[in-house]
């Protein structure tokens, strides 16, 4: 054998005693050049990091997480994307009622088309592909706030209509509110016509905003609710998020005189007309105090058992079914309204009702000639009717939508802010 041969049997023994020493390091873990500088194998670093190449670079966000109660019917089921585009959002109630919803003209955010509702769990699935159309997949599930943890104001008047001078707004909680500061805070009251306006607590459920002074006519007010997520006592939550807008009419205010039996209609402090009237008798007398019309009803029916006013057996000492061109001044029964069984003759001249003011009139309110009909047609709700001389107290500025009968100084001292 040639010194060559020699040498390459001995490089070929080297090698196989090499090879066997790399496998018996490689089963011992040992540190070689075959396994990363952190004992992994080099062949699934790779495998790791292409995988890791292929995941979309898309990042989806649902409001709210995963899992949340008491979530907000208003603000809640968005869904947004960084660093990609959404391709498709679909929402369901628990039993696959759908949601319709859209994703915005940037393809970055989803948003439900309408409010949603309480009490109700919601299921979301979105997805979104990236610069290079990888695609990335998000859901989530979510329960909105139950009705036993919430409360709404219902308010008056209603959004888009035209009202008198007098008109407060008027808001009347369904669950009594103890954080009236944070509750009042996510309210606004403004007019056009630049007046202040001012808001007061008559108790925990309902809260009233005027002015001073009467509305200015023709102007227009705002009521913004932002209420949304306000806890108004503790474990109850706002869910209103609205803006309602409502118009002043004409100047008309109507002065009601129990002693001369008269009532003056003004509009802008001028008299255009003058209508006999019967107020309460003496020993029914009618509240004084200015009085604002809050329901119009060409004929409603008046039974005196309802506020108060019963025989010896037990019923009320009237019962007319059909009286005509109602119109109420306060939340006990005190109204303004046309009388046909009454002698023509008492009307500016004695005072016989129960309490109301009473014009002539005539059964089934069809006939537009009576004084009755005149003032119905001619008035709006929230006209304010002035009760003068009737010998009985003021009424109480809460006995329907009456807080005019407050002092500015008082009715600012029962604002919470």
């Amino acid at each position: 054998m040639t010194d060559g041969k020699r040498r390459r049997r001995g490089l070929a023994a080297a090698s196989a005693l090499l090879g066997g020493v790399l496998v018996l390091s490689a089963c011992s873990g040992g540190d070689d050049d075959a396994a990363g500088s952190d004992g992994k194998d080099t062949s699934q670093a790779q495998v790791d990091e292409a995988a890791a190449k292929k995941s979309s670079e898309a990042q989806i966000k649902i409001t709210p997480k995963d899992g949340s109660n008491n979530a907000s019917i208003n603000n809640s089921a968005t869904v947004t994307v960084d660093k990609g585009e959404l391709t498709e959002v679909t929402m369901t109630t628990a039993d696959g009622t759908a949601v319709e919803g859209q994703i915005s003209a940037d393809k970055k955010s989803w948003k439900p088309s309408g409010q949603l509702e309480r009490a109700t769990t919601y299921k979301l699935s979105a997805s979104a592909k990236d610069s290079e159309g990888l695609v990335a997949h998000e859901n989530a599930s979510f329960t909105t706030v139950s009705p036993s943890n919430s409360f709404i104001g219902n308010f008056t008047p209603d959004d888009g209509t035209t009202v008198g001078v007098g008109m407060p707004v008027s808001i009347n909680f369904d669950k009594a509110i103890t954080n009236k500061s944070a509750v009042q805070k996510g309210i606004e009251v403004s007019s056009s016509s630049g007046q202040e306006v001012a808001c007061h607590w008559f108790n925990a459920n309902r809260m009233d905003c005027r002015p001073e002074q009467y509305w200015q006519e023709g102007s227009t007010v705002t009521l913004k609710l932002a209420l949304d997520g306000v806890e108004g006592a503790e474990g109850v939550y706002g869910v209103q998020q609205k803006t309602v807008t409502f118009k002043i009419g004409r100047n008309q205010v109507s002065y009601v005189d129990a002693k001369t039996k008269q009532m003056k209609v003004t509009q802008n402090g001028k008299t255009v007309k003058t209508i006999p009237i019967s107020a309460g008798a003496p020993e029914n007398k009618t509240y004084e105090g200015q009085m604002v019309i809050s329901e119009k009803f060409k004929e409603t029916r008046m039974n005196g058992a309802t506020v108060g006013f019963t025989d010896d057996d037990g019923k009320g000492e009237y019962d007319i079914k059909d009286v005509p061109h109602a119109m109420r001044l306060s939340t006990s029964g005190t109204f303004i309204h046309g009388n046909y069984w009454g002698a023509k003759s008492i009307f500016g001249s004695v005072n016989t009702s129960h309490g109301c003011v009473g014009l002539a009139d005539a059964k089934g309110a069809n006939d537009p000639s009576t004084p009755g009909a005149w003032f119905y047609n001619n008035s709006i709700v929230g006209d304010v009717v002035v009760v003068q001389n009737t010998g009985d107290k003021t009424i109480a500025p809460d006995n329907g939508l009456n807080g005019w009968n407050m002092s500015w100084e008082q009715w600012k001292a029962g604002s919470a802010v």
